[in-house]
Order: C-alpha cells, then sequence, then structure tokens
C-alpha cells in the first residue's frame, strides 16, 4: 500500500472517507507555564506556533485545527507527517535551550496513519482519535507512532525506533501498538534493523522496563 491518501466519495449523499497520516501535538505542561507567567507563555507559544505550522506547510501537510496549545493536521504522505514531527522537535530543541529550563515549551507529537472522515475542513474518526491517544503518551519532546505507521517508515527513514508495544487507550476498542521514535540515536543504515537494540538500551521514560514482545497490553490513561 503506498502513502498517498485516496478519498472516497459515496455516490448517494453518503460520508466521505479517506486514508490519511494524522500528526497530533500539544504542549506539555501548558496549564502549569500559563499560570507562572501567561504572558511570556503566550510569546512562546505564538513563536513555536510559527515555526510548526510553517514546517507542516513545508512537508505538505494541512493543518486541520488548532485550540489553545493543540495542532492537528494531515499529510497525504506518512513519510512527510513523521519528517515533519522530527524537524519540529529537533528546531523547537534549539530553541528551548535558549530559555530558562522553567520556561521551555515541549511538545509531544503522536502519528497515526488511518482511516477517516472527512466534513468539510474537518477529519473525524478512530484515525483522528488514536492520533491523539499517541500524542499523551510521548514524552515532553517526543514522538509516538502507530504500529502501521512504523510499518511504512521503518525501512524510508534514518532513524532509531523503540518497541514501546501495545497500549489499550481510552475509547478505542483494540489495543494499539506503539512505537517511540528516538531523536538523539540515528540509525547508521536504513533498512537494517533501525537502530532497535540501541533504543531498547537507551530505554524510554514512560515505559522503562517494558520488553518488545510476549507481553500483555498495558492500559495507559490519557487526557479526555
Amino acid at each position: 500500500m503506498g502513502n498517498d491518501t485516496h478519498s472516497t466519495r459515496p455516490a448517494s449523499g453518503g460520508i466521505e472517507r479517506k486514508l490519511a497520516a494524522i500528526l497530533s501535538a500539544d504542549v506539555q505542561g501548558f496549564s502549569r507555564l500559563m499560570g507562572a507567567d501567561e504572558e511570556a507563555t503566550l510569546r512562546t507559544l505564538q513563536a513555536y506556533r510559527e515555526v510548526t505550522d510553517t514546517l507542516i506547510q513545508q512537508h505538505r501537510g494541512r493543518i486541520v485545527g488548532t485550540a489553545g496549545d493543540s495542532v492537528l493536521a494531515e499529510f497525504a504522505s506518512v513519510v512527510d507527517a513523521v519528517q515533519c514531527a522530527v524537524a519540529i522537535q529537533r528546531e523547537l530543541k534549539i530553541r528551548n535551550a535558549e530559555l530558562p529550563e522553567h520556561r521551555r515549551m515541549e511538545f509531544r507529537i503522536g502519528i497515526n496513519l488511518g482511516d477517516v472522515m472527512v466534513d468539510g475542513e474537518q477529519i473525524y474518526g478512530d484515525g483522528v482519535n488514536i492520533a491523539a491517544r499517541l500524542q499523551a503518551l510521548a514524552d515532553a519532546g517526543g514522538i509516538c507512532i502507530s504500529g502501521t505507521v512504523h510499518e511504512h517508515v521503518k525501512n524510508k527513514l534514518a532513524l532509531s525506533y523503540e518497541d514501546l508495544g501495545e497500549q489499550v487507550v481510552k475509547n478505542i476498542a483494540e489495543p494499539v501498538r506503539v512505537w517511540g521514535v528516538r531523536l538523539e540515536i540515528p540509525s547508521p543504515l536504513v533498512g537494517e534493523g533501525q537502530g532497535e537494540g540501541a533504543a531498547r538500551e537507551a530505554g524510554s521514560s514512560k515505559f522503562k522496563g517494558q520488553g518488545s514482545k510476549a507481553q500483555e497490553p498495558r492500559r495507559v490513561g490519557s487526557a479526555p
């Protein structure tokens, strides 16, 4: 299956559907930042949103919606979506290094590839909801992707991935296979293991101690 989205228009007034790569992002600890200094937080958010919006456009994405500190975007290519997320996190890491630690604004990003319903400029459905749940599982400054996304990009991008196993998430009937994108440990060769050994060695703060095989799905709470 290719990465391009294919929109299906019903013959007689039904709901339009399409396959899309969905990127969901929000700021870790945004309420705390606002509570400490509203004006400075808003200025930082506006500056960082310029970065995210520009990079989404450069990677051929479309911003579907924004609310407060959150961003929802869709891409025709799952490779573009992951490359965009990596570019966002790397650029914001550079900008955060210039701020005091307590004022740093770190985004969490989740990416899913799934079927969505189309209503004008908006998209809905489990494909979108899973992206939001993946975002909630990501560490600050991190990226979580679904198993379907990993299958499409694992041999195409020089990145390392950490298998976080199957996770039971809110309002999704089946467990979701989750992979973390390792930004600090590049894979030496695309398509040869993708640095998974190094990724497992590095671990993940939210999933420390979990094996990648033969494990029961873990129930993870998430924001409503």
